[in-house]
């Protein structure tokens, strides 16, 4: 079993209790974090309640036969930007129970850089039903794990909003 660092799972206990105390249910859609979020959240007691469930959609195949994202969209704007990063959480909502979704696409490294999206860059959604998607990016620095470990930690902030 991995052992999740401390910081990421303080973060997945404060959603677990937040949404708790509401009666709230989330998903996930993930893409550069390969289900780290939803990891974090289930290491915790009582996360039966909160997660509904988490989408891993590392290819943009996945994205677009799970989430519902349109390959246009993908190969328009790439699988790393805001609008697939939105489309990607109103996908999870729409496939869920979940009252809240949140989506994390990014470019981890090594590779995979282009002009305009260096490593690090990761797009971010959270929606919510009746709401126009809220997106947001980051450049995180470090290697991949670093890149990843932060990208989580930013959507678990998200959701504990």
């Amino acid at each position: 079993m991995t052992v999740l660092p401390p910081a990421l799972l303080a973060s997945a206990q404060t959603v677990i209790t937040r949404h708790s105390q509401y009666h709230t249910m989330v998903a996930t859609a993930e893409s550069c974090t390969g289900g780290l979020v939803s990891a974090a959240l289930t290491s915790i007691a009582g996360s039966s309640a909160v997660v509904e469930r988490g989408f891993v959609t590392y290819s943009n195949q996945a994205k677009a036969d799970m989430l519902g994202v349109p390959m246009a969209l993908i190969e328009q704007r790439g699988a790393v930007s805001a609008e697939v990063a939105a489309a990607m959480a109103i996908g999870a909502l729409e496939r869920s129970l979940a009252h809240m979704a949140v989506s994390i696409t990014g470019i981890a490294g090594p590779g995979g850089a282009s002009p305009g999206k260096p490593v690090g860059l990761v797009h971010f959604a959270l929606a919510r039903h009746d709401v126009p998607p809220l997106t947001q990016h980051r450049v995180f620095s470090g290697d991949r794990d670093a890149v990843r470990l932060a990208a989580a930690l930013f959507a678990l902030e998200l959701l504990a909003g």
